[in-house]
């Protein structure tokens, strides 16, 4: 979708771009107050029954993932006007999260300026290959390539290795605010699970964050997914690669119900955040009711984005994604 009128759109959702201070501190009580209290209650049902523990997790993990929200806009410097609140609140919420604040906005930023190029993949967004680099690759390549696509590998193994692992070590050419971003959120993750540890005892911190840790986590890699990987998505090489077409064709509206809305701050209006990331994510459905034009897009429900965990590889002739036994 070519916007004829670039300026036009500008002016529209320019309005949307200013965060408001009163907005953003109710978020944030709204959020981190539910999450603490679940949390603990989580922590005091393990003397009652382990299920109710596990059913306190569930909602516990949903306020984590809009934990990860109030970060993602403090990256993106639309939660707050002043940068220094977005860098500390961001680096707070961080912790929370196990996310590296200067780390995850520089990759993310990359995310933005290269989401749906073939010709500028690898950074911050989802290993994807085309059926022709499928075919040529070897079968060593082949079968890793398969098991990262695997279900159980990407939300399973996935939440682990990205959260715990991989966001513990800085990237190459970091910068030293960077690094030491990476090491002050390390220190808070330790002095956090430690101080727990001793508290409570690490049985029962592990019994209590380790589910919700992964409801969180799977939620996430599946937002993150979904929101991208679906059928007739948009990728184009660099020559034809167009930003807003990227925006609106290969970011998906995610029309989900209400609740889970509101739990996941509104990122289902992925193609309104992609078109202008300063937007914060209490005015996203806001930009797409109040302009017609943006709402004819990509729009799945929760029901029929279950088909995108088959989609595998990406078809340049056919321009959808494709299962592996689709590829001839």
């Amino acid at each position: 979708m070519h916007l004829e009128n670039h300026d036009s759109w500008r002016a529209d959702i320019s309005p949307y771009e200013r965060p408001l201070v009163k907005h953003s501190v109710r978020q944030l009580l709204n959020t981190l107050i539910p999450f603490f209290v679940l949390w603990l209650g989580a922590y005091m049902s393990l003397s009652i029954s382990y299920w109710l523990t596990l059913l306190l997790a569930i909602p516990a993990g949903g306020f984590l993932v809009r934990i990860f929200i109030i970060f993602h806009d403090c990256c993106h410097k639309s939660f707050f006007r002043n940068r220094l609140a977005n860098d500390i609140v961001g680096t707070v919420t961080g912790i929370l999260t196990c996310c590296p604040y200067h780390q995850w906005r520089h990759t993310h930023t990359v995310h933005h300026a290269t989401s749906g190029n073939l010709s500028k993949r690898g950074v911050g967004d989802i290993w994807t290959m085309t059926v022709d680099e499928y075919v040529a690759s070897s079968r060593l390549r082949k079968l890793i390539y398969r098991i990262y696509r695997n279900p159980l590998v990407m939300f399973g193994v996935g939440p682990i290795f990205i959260f715990l692992i991989d966001y513990r070590f800085n990237r190459k050419k970091a910068g030293k605010k960077e690094r030491m971003n990476t090491y002050l959120t390390n220190a808070g993750i330790v002095a956090i699970a430690g101080a727990l540890c001793w508290a409570l005892g690490w049985q029962s911190f592990l019994l209590v964050q380790g589910p919700i840790f992964m409801i969180a986590g799977i939620a996430g890699i599946w937002l993150f997914y979904v929101q991208h990987q679906f059928e007739d998505t948009y990728f184009e090489h660099d020559q034809e690669w167009d930003y807003v077409s990227a925006a609106l064709q290969g970011s998906s509206f995610y029309k989900l119900p209400k609740v889970l809305q509101w739990i996941t701050g509104n990122i289902g209006y992925h193609h309104i955040h992609h078109l202008s990331p300063r937007v914060p994510n209490y005015y996203l459905q806001a930009v797409h009711q109040d302009n017609a034009y943006l709402q004819n897009v990509p729009t799945i429900t929760f029901l029929s984005s279950l088909r995108a965990l088959r989609y595998r590889v990406w078809n340049e002739r056919t321009k959808k994604f494709i299962a592996f036994k689709d590829i001839s």
